[in-house]
């Protein structure tokens, strides 16, 4: 299928959210966050982030961190955006947050204030939320994943990595198809450009 903007989110009590058009401009960039108490507040939240996601949209979500009682919190609203995805019919890819920092540009252990050097440098992009920023990256993430780009070789990598990954997809129908690298379609297959390093799918009708 076609998709027609590539979005990054990255789960948070204030998310990151961020959609790009295939040719990499900026659509949307923005922190959701909702007032009140749990659960009422997670639920709020996990709804006004899913419904910014179109139904042609290719999502990429940063994936779970440290394990502590905001860890928990966390996991939980991540968890809910997923189901909502998977639920919609939405394909999605999980990007670990060591190679969300390797995909701009830095080490695996960068502190944020590197990542934002890097994504300021690598794309221009700034802003005061470094959820938006992370947001951001893996929104070209999913571009990378889904069109032709020119690749450097650490971003290479990442996109190998997360073709060894296999995650849930459903049909726009509702069925599930089968467990497939980065939401490929049956009949799917990846590949390389040699001209400018960007990952393709070649699929059969």
């Amino acid at each position: 299928m076609k998709f027609e903007r590539f979005v990054g989110i990255d789960p948070s009590l204030r998310t990151g959210f961020v959609a790009l058009s295939p040719f990499g401009e900026v659509i949307e960039a923005k922190e959701i966050e909702r007032e009140g108490d749990d659960p009422a507040r997670m639920s709020e939240l996990i709804r006004a982030v899913v419904d910014s996601v179109h139904d042609t949209d290719f999502v990429a979500i940063e994936g779970f961190g440290y394990a502590s009682r905001r860890g928990f919190l966390l996991g939980g609203i991540g968890w809910g955006m997923r189901m909502e995805l998977y639920r919609r019919g939405i394909q999605y890819v999980d990007v670990a947050p060591s190679l969300l920092k390797k995909f701009a540009g830095a080490k695996g252990n960068a502190n944020k204030e590197r990542v934002v050097l890097e994504v300021y440098k690598r794309w221009g992009f700034e802003s005061n939320s470094n959820n938006v920023v992370d947001a951001f990256i893996l929104a070209q993430i999913a571009r990378a994943a889904k069109t032709e780009m020119k690749l450097i070789q650490a971003q290479r990598e990442v996109l190998n990595k997360l073709l060894k990954e296999s995650i849930p997809v459903r049909s726009f129908s509702g069925d599930l198809i089968k467990k497939s690298p980065l939401g490929m379609m049956q009949g799917c297959q990846p590949h390389h450009s040699p001209y400018q390093g960007g990952l393709q799918m070649n699929c059969k009708q």
